[in-house]
C-alpha cells in the first residue's frame, strides 16, 4: 500500500484575547491523536499558549508553531486595538501558505472585527478578507454542521449545509446586493464545491426566496420573479438539481434533510438563525468558491472565559475534521 502523505494544515489563532488560541492547542492536539495522517501548524505568538501544554504537543513534531509576535502584550478578555495589525498579520500567514502549496487547508479560530475596524482599518470579516487576497469577485458563506440521530426526531445522521448569497451587510441593503449574476453564481459555486470538496457527485440544492412567502406571486414583492426564479432556471439548464424559490419559513423541512444537500438563503440571519439553533455551537464555517480551502469554528471570541481554561474546542476540532476531509477529497483522483 503507498503511503499516505501528510495532510498540512494551518491554524490561524485569531483575536489574542479570546479563547481562539486555546481552542486551537486543544482541537489540534486531540485531532492528531484521532489522525495520524495530519500535521497541524498552529500560527500566533507563543506567548498565548499554556507553555506544558505546547511543549508537550510540539514534542509530536505532528503539530508545529509558527510564531507571529504581539505587537502589545495581552490581558486574557480585554480587546487592544494595538493588536489589530497583528490579527491580521497571522491571518496573511496562513492565507500565503495556502497559497503556495505549503498548507493544504486553513482553519481560523474566531477574531473580533469591531477592534480590527476601532484600529482605523476597514474589515467586514474573514470571508471579504479571503475574497479580497484571493483576488476573487465572489465567494460563497456555507455553514456546515451533522444533526446526530434523535435530534427533531430524526432517525439517522444528518448532514445541514446553509450557503449565503450576501453575508455580512445591514439588512436594509440586501435587496440592492441580490441581482440575477450572484445568486446564479452562487448557486454554481456551491454545486462545483459540494463535487469537488464533499465528494458528492450529484448535489441536490434548495433556494430560499428573499420576501415572505416567496413574495406570493408578486404581492409581497418581486425578487423571486425578476432575480431569484430566473438564476434557478437558468442553473437547471445548466445541469445543476436545484429548486425554488421557497418560502423562507418552510424551506428548512426536517423531511427532506436527507434529500438535500445544501440549502441557500439570501442574507445572514435567515440562513444562520435556524441552522445554529439545532447545531448547537457544532458547526463548521467553510468559503466556498476560493482557490483554497478554509474552514472556521461558529462562534465568537468569548471573551468572558478567555484565559480560564473553560473554553470547549469541539467547534474548532470539527472545522480540523472538515478541513482535512476537503483536502482529502480536492486530492482525489476523479473516476
Amino acid at each position: 500500500m503507498p503511503h499516505q502523505p501528510l495532510v498540512e494544515i494551518a491554524i490561524s489563532s485569531g483575536e489574542p484575547s479570546g479563547v481562539g488560541p486555546e481552542v486551537s492547542l486543544k482541537a489540534a492536539c486531540e485531532f492528531i491523536k484521532e489522525n495520524s495522517h495530519v500535521r497541524i501548524t498552529i500560527i500566533g505568538d507563543s506567548a498565548l499558549f499554556s507553555k506544558n501544554s505546547l511543549s508537550t504537543a510540539l514534542i509530536s513534531n505532528r503539530i508545529r508553531l509558527h510564531d507571529v509576535p504581539l505587537l502589545q502584550k495581552v490581558k486574557s478578555g480585554l480587546l487592544n486595538t494595538a493588536n489589530a495589525r497583528y490579527v491580521l498579520n497571522v491571518l496573511d500567514v496562513a492565507i500565503e501558505g495556502c497559497q503556495n502549496g505549503r498548507f493544504d487547508a486553513m482553519v481560523t479560530a474566531p477574531i473580533q472585527k469591531s477592534v480590527i475596524n476601532e484600529a482605523g482599518i476597514p474589515f467586514t470579516g474573514h470571508t471579504e478578507y479571503l475574497a479580497e487576497k484571493c483576488n476573487q469577485e465572489k465567494v460563497v458563506m456555507l455553514l456546515c454542521a451533522t444533526l446526530p440521530s434523535g435530534i427533531l426526531n430524526n432517525f439517522a445522521n444528518l448532514s445541514l449545509r446553509v450557503a449565503l448569497v450576501t453575508t455580512h451587510i445591514p439588512l436594509r441593503n440586501v435587496s440592492e446586493n441580490i441581482d440575477y449574476e450572484t445568486v446564479l453564481k452562487v448557486i454554481k459555486i456551491v454545486d462545483e464545491s459540494l463535487q469537488n470538496h464533499f465528494a458528492i457527485s450529484h448535489p441536490t440544492i434548495r433556494v430560499a426566496g428573499l420576501n415572505p412567502h416567496a413574495g406570493e406571486s408578486g404581492y409581497l414583492g418581486n425578487e423571486e420573479i425578476e432575480i431569484i426564479s430566473p438564476a434557478i432556471n437558468s442553473a437547471r439548464s445548466m445541469g445543476i438539481a436545484v429548486s425554488g424559490p421557497y418560502p423562507g419559513d418552510t424551506i428548512f423541512d426536517i423531511k427532506v434533510l436527507d434529500k438535500v444537500d445544501a440549502f441557500i438563503s439570501m442574507y445572514h440571519d435567515h440562513g444562520l438563525a435556524p441552522f445554529k439553533f439545532v447545531t448547537f455551537g457544532g458547526g463548521v464555517n467553510v468559503t466556498l468558491g476560493l482557490p483554497i480551502i478554509r474552514t472556521s469554528v461558529d462562534h465568537g471570541t468569548a471573551l468572558e472565559i478567555a484565559g480560564k481554561d473553560q473554553a470547549n474546542a469541539g467547534s474548532m476540532l470539527e472545522a480540523l475534521r472538515l478541513a482535512y476531509q476537503m483536502a482529502r477529497n480536492q486530492n482525489a483522483p476523479r473516476p
